[in-house]
């Protein structure tokens, strides 16, 4: 059964990280379109995915392509329900699909004044009233989930869900903007920043394009809250490995990570190791002792 999964810039598209999360989350892989936003070619593409305007767009194995993150969680919950898109039990179940759908709808204050940035830190980003707004509002939705559901581990309702997958964007903005939150909400945001999911994407949305100008804001930097990445950089070869760690490519491109060289069979392959590599464990297991 084969996906394919229209994406947009990776560091700045919060709706595309949704929607590959709906797969790479729970164990699904889609084939990729990667597209561009602010350019003809986003238009262009999806073109190619007619009747979708915006991204995520999945185009289903037997040809029909459906739009919005939500119908794509429903579509994969309904046709992958070993996954565990959502919860089993039917209150948690609930509790998962009301958070999706407020999240879907609302919190516009929020990504106005902070849409996302995964490729920078500010310490302050003077968020105005209605921001702080949406932020109580999270706590509240955020401590009642756990709260109904009795979930002891990191995320809202057990087990990871597509509740959570709906605010892992959210934890990007926490993150990319210093916004104030409660001691517990930061836990959640920290477990999304330590999620191998959300740290492939990040290391991915770092290497993928240049900058988008729309993005930038005049605000103080901070360095990136979430895992400092391993010590690595492009090099030369040759390499411990013959192969690439995810294509099984002869390798063409080289990157020194922890003293080791190791070979890919693309720049971004590299690349996206060099940006974070404790997100790859394909490459992290060719590291000898």
């Amino acid at each position: 059964m084969s996906y394919d999964l229209c994406i947009a810039d990776r560091g700045y598209s919060s709706w595309s990280l949704r929607g590959w999360l709906l797969f790479a989350a729970f164990g699904l892989t889609p084939r990729l379109t990667v597209t561009r936003l602010y350019e003809p070619g986003f238009a262009q593409t999806l073109d190619g995915f007619f009747p979708a305007r915006t991204v995520p767009a999945l185009r289903l194995p037997e040809g029909l392509v459906i739009a919005e993150s939500v119908a794509i969680a429903e579509e994969l919950a309904t046709r992958h329900p070993e996954a565990g898109h959502w919860p089993a039990d039917p209150k948690a179940r609930a509790i998962a699909r009301a958070l999706v759908a407020e999240m879907h709808a609302g919190f516009t204050a929020l990504r106005s004044h902070c849409p996302m940035n995964l490729r920078v830190s500010y310490s302050d980003c003077a968020p105005p009233q209605a921001v702080l707004d949406d932020l109580a509002r999270l706590e509240v939705l955020w401590a009642w989930a756990r709260r109904e559901t009795g979930a002891q581990g990191p995320w809202l309702c057990g087990d990871y869900s597509a509740a959570d997958a709906f605010f892992a964007p959210v934890a990007g903005r926490v993150a990319g903007y210093g916004l104030p939150v409660s001691d517990a909400s930061q836990a959640y945001v920290d477990a999304h920043l330590a999620h191998g999911p959300f740290r492939r994407w990040r290391a991915m949305g770092l290497v993928d394009g240049a900058d988008q100008p729309f993005y930038d804001r005049d605000y103080p930097r901070r360095p990136w809250p979430g895992p400092a990445p391993l010590e690595a950089e492009a090099c030369d070869g040759p390499s411990i490995n013959d192969a690439c760690p995810y294509s099984g490519k002869p390798v063409t491109d080289f990157a020194r990570i922890n003293g080791q060289v190791i070979g890919f069979c693309n720049p971004f392959c590299r690349d996206k190791t060099v940006a974070d590599p404790q997100a790859w464990p394909q490459a992290m297991a060719l590291l000898q002792p």
